[in-house]
């Protein structure tokens, strides 16, 4: 069974910064990309940044230039690097990981910023 376990969530200030993590028991060979989605209540689950195996990533509009997204393929771990939070940025933040076989989601884990 493929397991996705993400960390680093938790509540901050505008402005404030956090880490997430998010490690695959996926061998690395088999991940064609990996990427961190968000969702707010009431609210759709949307794209926030994604990494493809060749090391090309791609971002929301809404967090160009505040987060970054990288990879440790030793380690079989994706991060997410969120600098600069908003208000709007509150929402739980899924690791989603995909292979040629299927796709993996972690438990997902709370990410709240306070004005």
């Amino acid at each position: 069974q493929v397991q996705l376990v993400e960390s680093g969530g938790g509540l901050v200030q505008a402005g404030g910064s956090l880490r997430l993590s998010c490690a695959a028991s996926v061998r690395a060979f088999s991940i064609n990309s990996m990427a961190w989605y968000r969702q707010a209540p009431g609210k759709q689950r949307e794209l926030v940044a994604a990494i493809t195996r060749g090391g090309s990533s791609t971002y929301a509009d809404s967090v160009k230039g505040r987060f970054t997204i990288s990879r440790d393929d030793a380690k079989n771990t994706v991060y997410l690097a969120m600098n600069s939070l908003k208000p709007e940025d509150t929402a739980v933040y899924y690791c989603n990981v995909r292979s040629p076989f299927n796709d993996y989601w972690g438990q997902g884990t709370q990410v709240t910023v306070s004005s």
